[in-house]
Formats: structure tokens, C-alpha cells, sequence
């Protein structure tokens, strides 16, 4: 399966349409898309990124109907490998670093206490 970091921009918009829907029509697309293209340019990238391996459709009632190839949860973990290798070295504590750091991060005290309880279960599994 190709990787997310080599989808345009319009590509990325229908993805995350696909899985917000959990599967779309080009109808569905168009309808769901901010400043959407024309029909055939949907139905173009839609058809290009069953070629990429991104997506897969069935046939209903004469409309094709797409769903993602991977879940969402592997596609944001891919997504998140790839930030980490480009951005941060591989990682994890750098990107938590940098993200922790931003003054517009602002975490509520629920996830600080989730991030902590990541951690030592992340330390336990070690041990």
C-alpha cells in the first residue's frame, strides 16, 4: 500500500472524508467537501487512489462505494512514523517534547494525567 505522504492535498480531503464516513460515494464527497472540485475530478482522484492502494469500492445500486484500504488507526500510526523519522529523528520524546513546549498546546489536566499513565504502563511492560 502507497503511503499518505505521497497523496496531494485534495487526496488527503477525501481520505479523511472516507473515514469520517466510514465509506463514501463520489456523491458523498462532493457533498461533504469544502470547495470541491467537479464530479469527474472526484471521481478521478477517488479511482487514483484505489491505485495507490488507499482504497477499495464495491458496486451498489450502480454507484461505486469506497471504503479505506487500512483503518484509521493504522493509517495514523504509518502517519505518525513518518513525522517522527522526517521531523524529530524517530523520536517520540522529541515530537512529545516539542509538542509539550508550544505555548498553544495546551493540555487539560485529564490528559496530563493519561499521558502519565501511558508512560508507566510503557515502563511496566519494560520490566
Amino acid at each position: 500500500m502507497s503511503t499518505e505522504s505521497s497523496l496531494s492535498r485534495r487526496e488527503r480531503q477525501i481520505m479523511d472524508i472516507v473515514y469520517r464516513l466510514g465509506e463514501a460515494t463520489v456523491s458523498d464527497v462532493l457533498t461533504d467537501m469544502k470547495d470541491s472540485p467537479t464530479r469527474t475530478s472526484v471521481r478521478t482522484m477517488m479511482r487514483i487512489l484505489e491505485e495507490k492502494g488507499q482504497l477499495k469500492h464495491r458496486v451498489e445500486n450502480r454507484a461505486f462505494v469506497y471504503r479505506p484500504t487500512a483503518s484509521r488507526k493504522q493509517a495514523g500510526r504509518s502517519a505518525l512514523r513518518r513525522v517522527l523519522s522526517t521531523f524529530f529523528e524517530g523520536s517520540i520524546e522529541h515530537a512529545v517534547a516539542a509538542y509539550i513546549s508550544d505555548p498553544r498546546a495546551r493540555l487539560t489536566a485529564e490528559q496530563k494525567k493519561q499521558l502519565a499513565k501511558l508512560i508507566q504502563q510503557a515502563r511496566d511492560e519494560k520490566e
